[in-house]
């Protein structure tokens, strides 16, 4: 869907997830879906939010993965 957001998990990126990294793929999912890069002020509260959770249900994602077999070749 958006090129940008990149794959959060091993072994495709070798160590765990940053809060950071986990915050900007939730920021650039919700920029595609809403169609706003930068929302106006009547807006920002529900964009904020919908980052908020996004970024909740990423990190609640990663944290369950059960990831099996072995590094895989770029």
């Amino acid at each position: 869907m958006c090129r940008s957001i990149k794959t959060l998990r091993p072994p495709v990126l070798p160590e765990e997830a940053t809060e950071e990294e986990i915050r900007a793929a939730a920021l650039q999912f919700v920029r595609k879906v809403s169609g706003f890069r930068a929302p106006a002020a009547h807006n920002q509260e529900v964009f904020d939010r919908a980052v908020d959770e996004t970024a909740g249900a990423t990190a609640r994602l990663l944290d369950g993965l059960e990831v099996r077999g072995g590094v895989r070749a770029s």
